[in-house]
């Protein structure tokens, strides 16, 4: 999970060198300027070059301020946008790419997608409808159908705030909005999803369901109001309204922590603490706490136990036994 949300910063400075002192080189077929509109005009393979940093397009205007300063540089027709250091490319392709000179925020706009290439394996593609980085603060935003892959893992959200520091490491992560991730057995859904560097948590509110695909193809289903995973530990945690269900297990309880197998490193051992229940088949287990395995298959309930055996008395069978099955 780290290298994937690293991999997603490092876009984030494909356009970032527009905040230090540089040469702006505009080359193109025509250029004109109206003193009506105050723009300066670009016609036919436009060129845009500031250091590393290259925009590619058929037409660009650049906006003139007040004090005819340059403002906002705009490219349209679907202009292409990359930077390439050493082994690593950075490329923007959008309908409309704008670059304000004077905030420093670059804009994307239409069908937008973000790549980071390692050579040339992509590691990293966002796509959404619109992205806008603030090269000031280092967050980039990107709204409408927001996806983002890393290797197996895929994300959406209807938004996707990221924050990094001056040296473009990652502060933090927001998926906002009917926000999923998935990777190749696994997948969680929520209304949000944060992860912050500096403690390694990654954490989802808000109606919020995982489904973990275990090691002999059984299902473990979690919900709950809201999940934590630390990553540096790879233990998950659940809070509010918590429920499982694994093969005939259904589990419910106010708080749970799961631990993984020492062999599979899967969630193996569930931790149920205050009043719980555990429910197989006809029978339903109450406890002040619970542990639940998985592999093997078994629980263990303490404190103020109590079983409830439905529907015991049921049927005409006089002769037939009764077992309480424990």
């Amino acid at each position: 999970m780290k290298k994937f949300l690293i991999g997603i910063a490092v876009i984030m400075f494909s356009l970032g060198i527009i905040a230090q002192a540089s040469d702006l080189v505009i080359e193109s077929k025509t250029q004109t300027f109206s003193e009506e509109d105050n723009k300066i005009k670009f016609k036919g393979d436009v060129k845009v070059s500031v250091d590393d940093m290259k925009v590619v397009g058929d037409s660009a205007d650049i906006n003139m301020n007040e004090d005819q300063k340059l403002d906002t540089a705009t490219f349209y027709d679907k202009p292409y946008a990359y930077e390439v250091k050493k082994n690593k490319k950075r490329e923007v392709k959008a309908n409309i790419l704008k670059v304000s000179l004077i905030t420093k925020v670059v804009r994307a706009e239409g069908d937008t997608q973000s790549v980071v290439f390692d050579g040339k394996v992509p590691i990293v593609v966002i796509n959404s409808d619109v992205q806008e980085y603030d090269t000031k603060t280092g967050i980039m935003t990107a709204t409408g159908a927001v996806t983002i892959k890393y290797k197996e893992i895929e994300t959406f959200s209807n938004k996707a705030i990221i924050k990094t520091n001056k040296n473009g490491d990652l502060k933090d992560l927001e998926l906002i909005g009917n926000a999923r991730v998935k990777d190749k057995t696994n997948e969680s859904f929520a209304d949000k999803f944060y992860y912050n560097d500096a403690t390694k948590m990654l954490t989802a509110t808000g109606n919020t369901t995982s489904n973990a695909m275990m090691e002999d193809g059984q299902k473990l289903i979690l919900k709950s109001n809201v999940q934590e995973y630390s990553q540096d530990k790879n233990i998950y945690s659940a809070s509010g309204n918590v429920r499982v269900w694994y093969q005939d297990y259904y589990a419910v309880g106010p708080k749970i922590t799961v631990y993984p197998d020492k062999t599979t490193n899967k969630p193996n051992d569930i931790y149920f603490t205050g009043r719980s229940s555990i429910t197989q088949g006809v029978r339903t287990i109450y406890a002040d706490k619970i542990k639940m395995m998985l592999k093997p298959k078994d629980f263990h309930a303490e404190g103020n136990t109590r079983t409830v055996i439905r529907n015991i008395g049921s049927g005409d069978n006089s002769d037939s036994e009764m077992t309480l099955g424990l």
